[in-house]
């Protein structure tokens, strides 16, 4: 066992850190004034002459296999990258991705979207989330009607991130409804459905500074051809998707929570209080100690389901524990800090109280808390998981 970073991590790590100062967190300003007028964050601009600058500093595809033009650096690397990446709100995401279930497309369809996707050409988005479909995964309802060579889609999805602006869409529907009768994993399929093909996005307001989407399926016609892996099997890949994205979420909780514990140990060294620095006082040296520890066990608990996903093995109980321990971290993380900097951390002159909305969000979305814990109980009650 060997607890370290290995010299070329180190040197990706330091590199993305630099990356994130010099041309991310300057933005971070504009970003709040951007938002608060609901305005896009960054412009199209913007975007792309970042993106520009990520690939000549060679931050180009670094999770996307080598025969699609990628770094192809590992999960581990990708958990160091979102950490750094995630040190600042300015929604950004080195080029060169695309969501895993994607991969899984064939020849034609890596053409179409896969490639287009990760030359950031095409923007994607997975749909499988519902009104009455959310941590119940299996309560979908949306269906897919096959006539001919097409299937006809109806229904709705929600809370969609990135639905608002996705060019198409991997959403997973019913296509037969005996078979998820009899097993609610099975007489699922995902399709790849294109924006043209009639479905619509509505912006949903939340407590937070971006909106998720609800998008809306009216008899909209997809080809046979437009079918991602196999028919019937769909479910099997939203739960791939959303493995996936557990783990990732622990890891933007830790960035966010490091750059937070920062600004609060620079503020506790510089406020006054009775003529001393509030740095001296034990109530905040030990919310600062706190926040430290907590942040580390995260850290490594992100570390260790990345790690175990690049050595192939089976890394969803891991992710489990990843996504809980992280997302509830990075809130009591920003809570502190907010306290810490009193009537100041509440106002919209310092960016915590943006922060402080955002967690929020950690613990529900990608599976609640308590979704998490009923499936890491499930797996050590059912034998799936041996302690130790």
């Amino acid at each position: 066992m060997y607890l370290r970073l290995t010299e070329e991590q180190k040197m990706v790590q330091k590199s993305i850190r630099k990356f994130v100062e010099k041309e991310l967190i300057p933005l971070e300003n504009e970003v709040l004034r951007n938002e608060r007028a609901h305005q896009p964050s960054l412009s199209a601009e913007q975007l792309a002459a970042l993106q520009r600058k990520a690939r000549e500093a060679g931050f180009w595809g670094i999770h996307t296999p080598k025969e699609y033009g990628g770094a192809d650096l590992g999960n581990v690397m990708l958990a160091i990258v979102l950490m750094e990446v995630s040190k600042t709100f300015v929604p950004f995401q080195f080029g060169g991705y695309a969501d895993n279930i994607l991969y899984y497309a064939n020849e034609a369809q890596k053409k179409k979207y896969l490639i287009p996707t990760i030359n950031g050409e095409k923007k994607s988005c997975f749909a499988m989330t519902e009104p009455n479909a959310g941590s119940d995964t299996q309560n979908i309802q949306m269906t897919a009607t096959r006539t001919g060579n097409e299937w006809i889609l109806n229904g709705e999805k929600t809370f969609i991130t990135g639905g608002n602006e996705a060019d198409f869409v991997m959403v997973i529907a019913i296509t037969d409804k005996e078979k998820n009768r009899a097993n609610r994993r099975d007489g699922i399929t995902c399709f790849i459905v294109d924006r043209e093909m009639g479905w619509e996005s509505k912006y949903i307001d939340t407590m937070g500074e971006w909106g998720p989407a609800s998008l809306i399926f009216n008899d909209v016609r997809v080809p046979e051809e437009n079918i991602l892996g196999r028919v019937n099997r769909g479910y099997d890949l939203g739960l791939e998707w959303i493995g996936f994205a557990r783990w990732i979420v622990g890891a933007r909780a830790v960035g966010a929570a490091e750059r937070l514990l920062q600004m609060a140990i620079d503020y506790a060294k510089e406020r006054t209080t009775f003529g001393k620095p509030i740095a001296t006082r034990q109530a905040i040296q030990w919310q600062i100690a706190d926040s430290a520890v907590e942040i580390e066990a995260a850290k490594w608990l992100v570390l260790n389901a990345a790690f175990t996903l690049d050595q192939g093995e089976d890394n969803r109980h891991l992710a489990s524990i990843a996504k809980l321990y992280g997302s509830n971290m990075g809130n009591r993380v920003v809570d502190r800090v907010l306290q810490i900097h009193g009537g100041m951390g509440y106002t919209r002159e310092l960016p915590i109280e943006r922060w402080y909305r955002e967690a929020r969000l950690w613990r529900i979305y990608d599976g609640t808390d308590e979704i998490q814990r009923l499936i890491i109980a499930r797996n050590l009650l059912k034998g799936h998981v041996k302690l130790g």
